[in-house]
């Protein structure tokens, strides 16, 4: 299996990343978080017009993460590499760290290990920035993402409850790894 993390940069890339978001967004959180508060930070956070503004106000970087492997839909072998998630965020100069705000994937690719290739890629980033820390936060319900985060040296460094507007709240673990 060969990952690659491919810059999101031009117009057509940004609206099918933000497609591609709202997707996978609805294949998982509604469980977790319901319905109604999934359709928000879709439109809030993870929406075309979301994408753009945190670009260009708070110089956040995406990826699209790729792979070669085949696709477990088609059970065809990969004729060229194909998009199974995404992940981005932005640096923070003020504590020398990054802040991964997105790492998701569709459901059919999690567990395959793109997520450990997404944290090592952020490993060399902040090394090549020279950046002391990566952090993120997890919705403490998320038991999956938060084994996952500590099996890569992740630490739980506080809990946070965010008012996010129409009376949601994001209930989460502030996560940091030192590089």
């Amino acid at each position: 299996m060969t990952t690659k993390l491919q810059p999101v940069v031009t117009p057509k890339e940004v609206s099918h990343l933000a497609q591609m978001a709202g997707a996978i967004w609805r294949e998982y959180w509604p469980d977790l978080i319901g319905e109604a508060q999934t359709e928000y930070m879709v439109a809030n956070f993870q929406s075309l017009d979301a994408i753009i503004r945190d670009m260009a106000t708070d110089n956040y970087e995406y990826w699209f993460i790729l792979s070669d492997t085949p696709d477990a839909r088609t059970s065809e072998p990969a004729s060229r590499e194909r998009i199974v998630g995404y992940t981005g965020g932005h640096e923070e100069p003020e504590t020398n760290r990054f802040f991964i705000s997105k790492i998701y994937l569709f459901q059919d690719e999690r567990g395959k290990g793109y997520a450990s290739e997404v944290v090592r890629f952020y490993e060399n980033l902040c090394r090549e920035r020279n950046l002391k820390a990566m952090y993120l936060t997890v919705n403490k319900g998320n038991d999956m993402g938060i084994r996952a985060y500590k099996a890569k040296g992740f630490e739980t460094i506080d809990a946070v409850e965010t008012d996010i507007g129409s009376g949601f709240i994001m209930d989460d673990y502030i996560m940091e790894k030192h590089v």
